[in-house]
């Protein structure tokens, strides 16, 4: 059994294994995932399963697409993971394993095997919601549906699995204006940095 670690004793970690300046857009997400993941571990009914895993590593992804150098980002994982007790390499080895027995299924194939592979109770988290969310929202037949349509069946599935489609949909919908507010300061700062340069070249 791994010793619990306080959020400091994590942070305190993470800072030694990745000893590099986060900049600040990535900050706030890298200090959520942590605290996250730190206050997960102390669950005792939380228990590592596929969806966690591709909740993970599929938002870390998405949250840090544009991160520079680039080449940081494995070890930047690896430190999230490590300083919060979880195994990096095994989750990334779980997460990619069981995204390629969903892939290109119809919503009521993915629906089928998420009730065949979760034989116990799921530990209802938010990393565990969006890693449902990312398996339905990547079904063949969602891809022509609208919004609404598809958030419907989101929400059904998120029922069909006994958890609750309410704190989902909350988790879903902060995920996505995440990934928007994200997009929109990238092109603020691409937009500052073009002006920066036209000065320099008048000047």
């Amino acid at each position: 059994m791994k010793e619990k670690l306080t959020v400091s004793d994590s942070k305190k970690l993470f800072h030694e294994k990745f000893p590099y300046v986060i900049p600040g857009l990535y900050k706030r997400i890298v200090d959520e995932m942590l605290v996250e993941l730190n206050l997960l571990n102390h669950q005792n009914e939380f228990a590592q399963d596929y969806l966690f895993c591709i909740g993970l590593t599929e938002t870390f992804k998405e949250l840090m697409k544009g991160y520079k150098p680039e080449k940081h980002l494995d070890l930047l994982f690896e430190s999230l993971c490590s300083s919060t007790n979880f195994e990096s390499k095994e989750i990334n080895e779980i997460s990619e394993k069981s995204q390629k027995e969903f892939k290109d299924k119809i919503s009521k194939d993915i629906l089928k095997l998420l009730i065949e592979k979760s034989n116990s109770k799921l530990y209802p988290s938010r990393i565990l919601n969006l890693g449902i969310y990312i398996l339905i929202s990547n079904a063949q037949d969602l891809k022509d549906k609208d919004e609404s349509e598809t958030n419907k069946m989101i929400s059904d599935i998120f029922e069909k699995l006994n958890l609750s489609s309410n704190k989902a949909e909350k988790d879903i919908g902060i995920y996505k204006s995440s990934i928007s507010k994200m997009e929109q300061a990238k092109e603020l700062i691409e937009e500052l940095k073009n002006k920066d340069k036209k000065k320099e070249q008048i000047q």
